[in-house]
Order: C-alpha cells, then structure tokens, then sequence
C-alpha cells in the first residue's frame, strides 16, 4: 500500500482547530498570567510581555535625561516597553508600559494618568495604580536608576 506524505484534509482542519483554539484561551480574562500577545505594529495593540532584564555585564541603556520627563507626567518608552514618571520634582518611576487588562501597549502620559486607548484603562503617575479601569492591577514596576541627569535602563 502506498502512503502519501500530503495531509488529508480532516489532519488540516483539525490542527487549524487545535491552533484557534490555543490561540482563544491566551486572551482570556484580564490579561493576566504570563500569555504571550502579539507585538505591536502600532501604539495601543496588543504587546509581548515586558523582557527581562539584560545580564549585569551589559551596560545600562539611558532612555532620556531627568529633563525630558515632566514633572506630575512622564513619557512611554515603546521599544523598551517602559513608562518613565516623575510625579515631584526629583522622584522618577519606572513601570511597565503593557496594560494589565488586556495587554495593550499605553499611549499616552497626562492629567495625571498613563492611559491605555484601548479600553480606556488609566494608572496614577505616582505608583501605576489603577485609576481608571476596566484595568484591575497595577502597572508593574520596572527598574530604572539616574545618573548625572540620565535615566537608565538596566
């Protein structure tokens, strides 16, 4: 009997299934939990998770100077999938720019807030709690360091 190396259509429609599947249960819920998205093409779609930081043996990467960022704002760093704050005079913050409610990169600093466009989600500047949701956790905190009028990222 000879056998066929091309897939029947039932092997390919049953793999397709098992693939819209999969890809349905990863976003799920309030985005929570380590699920991999999609990496943005343009501001507010969906994110791959923030990166994990770099080997000790790599230099820090400076994102801006202290005077970039205003005071009570701050400014979204998309590459690096970071916000950077500064919500006194002098006191910077770092957080992760990828929304917790459905993994949206956030577009914008103002009035107080990072906000997300996708679903209208906002976090507070000062600690990238939710003042808004439908968002439902905090922004979480990324690790930045200043250095002589640098904000670096490890």
């Amino acid at each position: 009997m000879e056998t066929s190396s091309t897939p029947t259509r039932r092997t390919v429609l049953a793999t397709a299934g098992a693939a819209a599947a999969l890809a349905g249960c990863s976003n799920s819920g309030d985005g929570g939990g380590g699920r991999t998205t999609p990496t943005p093409s343009a501001p507010g779609t969906p994110a791959t998770p923030a990166q994990s930081s770099p080997p000790a043996s790599q230099p820090a990467h400076a994102l801006a100077k202290t005077s970039d960022i205003p005071v009570g704002g701050g400014k979204i760093f998309a590459d690096q999938k970071v916000v950077v704050t500064q919500p006194q005079a002098g006191t910077f913050k770092g957080f992760s720019a990828i929304c917790t409610h459905q993994g949206c990169t956030v577009s914008s600093v103002s009035g107080g807030t990072i906000n997300c466009p996708c679903h209208g989600s906002k976090y507070h500047v000062a600690d990238a709690s939710v003042a808004h949701g439908p968002a439902t956790r905090p922004l979480p905190a990324r690790q930045i360091t200043v250095d002589k009028g640098s904000i670096l990222l490890p």
